[in-house]
């Protein structure tokens, strides 16, 4: 089975920050989904990565993460007028060890 993955920054402002981490730790783990890590690089910039089942089950979740990410938008930096609060890529699985 091949393996999907995405991974999505952003900046919490850091007046919000408790608000995020605790909203995030409740998020609950979405149909299709195998994990999710949450990595802070800088002080208040963050990484989600999530593991997949598939493309596929990505895609059907979607908008449930959607409407998540729209609960947490408020606590949220802008990252660019192209980007806005949210940089998300994702792909799939090409080596794991």
């Amino acid at each position: 089975m091949t393996k999907f993955m995405n991974i999505v920054r952003c900046k919490v402002k850091a007046s919000n920050r408790e608000e995020y981490l605790k909203k995030i730790d409740k998020m609950p783990k979405f149909d299709g989904q195998i994990s999710a890590k949450y990595v802070e690089t800088k002080p208040n910039e963050f990484f989600m990565i999530g593991e997949w089942n598939s493309e596929d089950a990505i895609a059907k979740a979607r908008p449930k993460m959607i409407e998540f990410l729209d609960s947490l938008r408020h606590t949220l930096e802008e990252l660019s007028s192209e980007l806005g609060v949210t940089d998300p890529h994702s792909g799939t699985v090409i080596i794991e060890k």
